[in-house]
């Protein structure tokens, strides 16, 4: 994330803009951090799905993005799972946003990095009792991730 912090900061191309230890700057970190991760797991998921049906899809004379909007829809339920990692890696991440953010009571101090400065405080049942309303966000999404799948492979097999 060292990249993103060279380019955001004074001597970097978008340091003009003004955006280090921003709102703004965490969202772009958060970006850079997210989308890599969702696009391979997308790519994967897509791959092995072409591997399996691409003959009856070229047989069918299907074109390219015809082929590719089939196996997207096909692939649906598997999809919500790349969505879900990629939210996942945002919520846990601390190190990006606390680069680009600074940490900065009431502007840009989100709860993992209110979690870090607590435990480095040593006032650990904050930091703990910080840790399980995450917790208590991310348990349910991914019941429901689950659930999803769940649904989709009993009504489509």
């Amino acid at each position: 994330m060292l990249e993103t912090l060279w380019l955001l900061s004074r001597s970097g191309p978008l340091g003009s803009l003004g955006l280090l230890y921003t709102p703004t700057a965490m969202t772009l970190a958060q970006v850079f951090l997210v989308i890599p991760l969702m696009v391979a797991l997308t790519r994967q998921i897509v791959e092995d799905a072409w591997n399996g049906y691409s003959l009856e899809l070229r047989s069918f004379g299907y074109s390219p993005w015809l082929c590719i909007r089939t196996l997207l829809v096909d692939c649906r339920f598997s999809l919500v799972v790349a969505v879900i990692a990629g939210l996942g890696r945002a919520i846990s991440e601390v190190g990006a946003v606390m680069i680009v953010g600074g940490n900065i009571l009431g502007f840009t101090r989100v709860m993992t990095t209110a979690i870090a400065l607590e435990t480095a405080k040593g006032d650990l049942p904050l930091s703990i009792a910080l840790g399980a309303i995450l917790l208590s966000i991310v348990i349910p999404l991914n019941a429901v991730a689950y659930g999803i799948r769940r649904w989709a492979m009993n009504r489509f097999g």
